[in-house]
């Protein structure tokens, strides 16, 4: 898979929406289209209450998840990228989905505050090697250039 043609996908198709919530649903759907072997992809966006979960492709998820709880909330509250190659083996990780066994989130910047977290889960162990996770956050970053941050979603 050829991430460099990815991103460039992605700049052409995000480039002319100005609607976030529509872009962070074609984003969520673009990275289950064209990322093997992934059960879970979408956005948990803050709120005053923690975060909640934005769009998204895959089974249900949990909807609230408090800062420093789980990996997502870890990943938000730490400003971090967490990789997760066995879920079994994360204390802190919060079961939405048993058949997720590995896990990857992606802090998402306005300025210098995480504004939300791409969440990213695959049924197989270790699946989140270094050049997919640069492209998870090279995706992120491209992604802000199109998001508006003054209209809030929540």
């Amino acid at each position: 898979m050829k991430y460099d043609n990815l991103i460039k996908t992605v700049k052409a198709l995000f480039k002319d929406e100005p609607n976030t919530l529509a872009l962070l649903s074609n984003a969520s759907a673009f990275l289950m289209e064209n990322i093997k072997d992934i059960n879970w992809v979408g956005f948990y966006l803050k709120t005053k209450d923690g975060l909640s979960v934005g769009p998204f492709q895959g089974k249900v998820a949990c909807s609230l998840i408090k800062p420093k709880m789980g990996v997502v909330g870890s990943s938000y509250s730490e400003g971090l990228i967490k990789v997760i190659p066995n879920v079994s083996l994360e204390e802190n990780h919060i079961y939405c989905d048993p058949s997720s066994k590995s896990e990857v989130v992606i802090p998402i910047f306005n300025q210098s505050r995480v504004w939300g977290v791409l969440d990213v889960d695959s049924p197989i162990i270790n699946r989140f090697d270094q050049n997919l996770v640069g492209f998870l956050h090279q995706f992120t970053l491209t992604l802000t250039n199109f998001i508006d941050f003054n209209n809030p979603l929540l």
